[in-house]
């Protein structure tokens, strides 16, 4: 079981605390696989906006963990508590995850943790960010930020895009997608997508788009081009477009294709499919194809991923205290 901690102190962002809680919290009930570890860390009872929070262990107790996650910085004018920072640097030493959601990039980069890395944080911010910390290479235009062992994301929602990719790297993206159903939200965003679109998901029962999505999820085995989606939406193919760069920041095909892979990642978990009936399910035609798609969007070949995630369904052992 993987071990994670929430990183507390006065000053903190209750929203992006409780979007760590949910989904590190507890398990959906169809997850079956060991789920985090999850403890909050913090110097004393702290204030975060109306709430009084009474932390499990002191901030020493980050360094135990796998995971360390800041939720957001309410007054980036503040610079964080050094007894924070030192902490964030033990853990990080130690070979911990470090994650900000939000404005706790400010936090990282207080630490010295973004330091010739790229980083974001929520677009409001980013700008601040990067005048004061003039050694992070601060994208304002991503929802989020994977360096491998430090993330941060932008604001809001995009804490809880990164906190599913998390999910999605630990137990893989069929769990992810679970989760995110419980959470009823879309299962995968990619961290290089816009932060700012006019409709993220459409909420409306009355979007041009909202019937469309679900019925290109059921055909994701068929040669689907922009024009057929245009004709079941009932629009010129120049509206659609418009209408999907709005709501989900990408192209027709480009959302397209991120479902063909999504598909892909969870044939790989769930099924002992060869590559080339995969890429028959997934719309891709051949194992060429899919290598070639899969690759280039995942860094890695189907069958490499096939083996990561496997390994990663057993129980891994925990780390020492």
């Amino acid at each position: 079981m993987a071990s994670a901690a929430l990183a507390v102190t006065d000053g903190m962002l209750h929203f992006e605390l409780a979007v760590a809680l949910e989904v590190f919290g507890s398990a959906p009930a169809a997850v079956t696989v060991p789920w985090y570890d999850l403890t909050v860390c913090g110097p004393r009872p702290v204030r975060l906006g109306p709430f009084r929070l009474v932390p499990d262990h002191g901030l020493d107790h980050l360094r135990r963990a796998d995971t360390v996650i800041v939720p957001g910085w309410a007054d980036v004018d503040v610079p964080p508590p050094p007894d924070l920072v030192a902490a964030l640097r033990a853990a990080h030493e130690e070979g911990a995850r470090i994650v900000s959601l939000c404005t706790g990039a400010f936090v990282l980069a207080g630490a010295g943790l973004l330091d010739g890395r790229r980083a974001t944080t929520h677009w409001a911010h980013t700008d601040v960010l990067a005048g004061r910390y003039p050694a992070v290479l601060v994208d304002p235009d991503v929802l989020y930020v994977d360096n491998g062992t430090v993330l941060t994301s932008a604001g809001k929602a995009a804490a809880l895009d990164l906190c599913l990719h998390l999910v999605r790297l630990d137990h893989g993206s069929a769990i992810a997608n679970t989760v995110a159903r419980r959470l009823v939200v879309p299962p995968h965003r990619a961290g290089g997508q816009a932060q700012f679109v006019t409709a993220p998901v459409p909420d409306q029962d009355d979007h041009p788009l909202t019937a469309l999505f679900p019925w290109i999820i059921e055909r994701l085995d068929q040669p689907l081009t922009v024009e057929d989606l245009a004709r079941q939406a009932g629009m010129s193919s120049r509206h659609l477009g418009r209408h999907f760069r709005a709501a989900t920041g990408s192209t027709p095909l480009q959302w397209l294709l991120a479902q063909r892979i999504r598909r892909a990642q969870e044939l790989l978990e769930k099924t002992d499919d060869d590559i080339d009936t995969i890429a028959k399910s997934t719309g891709m035609g051949t194992a060429t194809t899919l290598r070639r798609h899969f690759n280039r969007t995942l860094g890695v070949p189907p069958d490499t991923y096939r083996r990561t995630f496997r390994s990663r369904t057993q129980e891994r052992p925990q780390r020492s205290a």
